[in-house]
């Protein structure tokens, strides 16, 4: 169990979240950085619904996008993901999130930026954009932005609250319980992310890919790749995606980072937090937010 400590919720006068995650007993190299190394595009002067409204538009679905690496369309989801949409300076681009309640959806904590930058996404029945700002963001105590850099051990996670409630056809999804997935384990990636590296247009469309279970063995990660070794995984706008248990009833992890399968990129390896040990803190932290603390 991962020890937690106080409650600080995230200001607009916070400072910028950093780029990477890991875990400081592996081997395997930095990855790519997910959702925000690379900008969607400029943003000089603009308002800033009106940039998300853009980032949305861009976001939206084509008929060819292949959100993930090697993924298919898939709804069985759509009530439990919704997006994050962020700028910082004068790019912009999207995480992905998973729904807890109404209020409360958990994404990755490097996608973290001043309230005023970040807002949530979603279609409505008709397919046109909604976007609701965020008006509160808690990361958990132990990211540390440059971990990589430091190696040290980190908690790439953060649970972010609506001014606005999500409507009804959403849903909480189910936290995991228990000990970490079986190496070989199949585990199924779930977000709105790009199909192709700095493509953010073939992104915006939710999509899964299953993936399996795959060494280093960890009480607080879970790394995971295509089993037969092909492209296939977690690329840009998929931070904060959730990973879900093989029958996809239960979210095991979410999303932090991945890298392609010889170097930067996507579709090789992707890696995040498991939430089961993390469950006594995310349910803290949610019914803080919800209280309004």
């Amino acid at each position: 169990m991962v020890e937690t400590h106080g409650l600080k919720p995230q200001t607009d006068s916070a400072r910028e979240s950093g780029r990477k995650s890991g875990d400081a007993r592996s081997d395997i190299e930095a990855p790519r950085v997910l959702a925000h190394e690379a900008g969607l595009m400029s943003l000089p002067q603009a308002r800033f619904l009106q940039s998300l409204a853009l980032v949305a538009a861009l976001a939206a679905p084509f008929t060819s996008a292949r959100a993930l690496i090697g993924a298919a369309p898939d709804d069985r989801f759509a009530d439990r993901v919704a997006m994050v949409l962020i700028r910082g300076g004068d790019k912009a681009g999207f995480c992905s999130a998973l729904v807890l309640s109404p209020h409360i959806l958990l994404t990755a904590a490097h996608c973290l930026r001043p309230l005023r930058d970040m807002a949530v996404h979603y279609r409505d029945a008709a397919g046109a954009a909604v976007i609701i700002p965020v008006d509160a963001a808690i990361a958990h105590p132990l990211y540390h932005a440059d971990a990589i850099q430091a190696r040290v051990e980190s908690i790439d996670l953060a649970l972010i609250r609506t001014a606005r409630p999500l409507p009804p056809r959403f849903a909480a999804a189910t936290i995991a319980e228990g000990g970490p997935p079986a190496i070989g384990a199949r585990a199924i990636v779930t977000g709105y992310g790009a199909a192709r590296e700095g493509d953010w247009s073939s992104g915006g469309t939710l999509r899964s890919v299953t993936l399996a279970v795959r060494e280093p063995a960890s009480t607080i990660l879970i790394w995971a790749a295509d089993p037969a070794g092909r492209a296939a995984g977690a690329c840009s706008g998929d931070s904060g995606a959730p990973i879900w248990s093989a029958d996809g009833s239960t979210a095991i992890a979410i999303v932090a980072w991945a890298q392609a399968p010889h170097g930067r990129g996507c579709g090789g390896l992707t890696q995040g937090p498991l939430l089961a040990p993390l469950k006594r803190w995310i349910e803290e932290t949610k019914r803080a937010l919800e209280s309004g603390e």
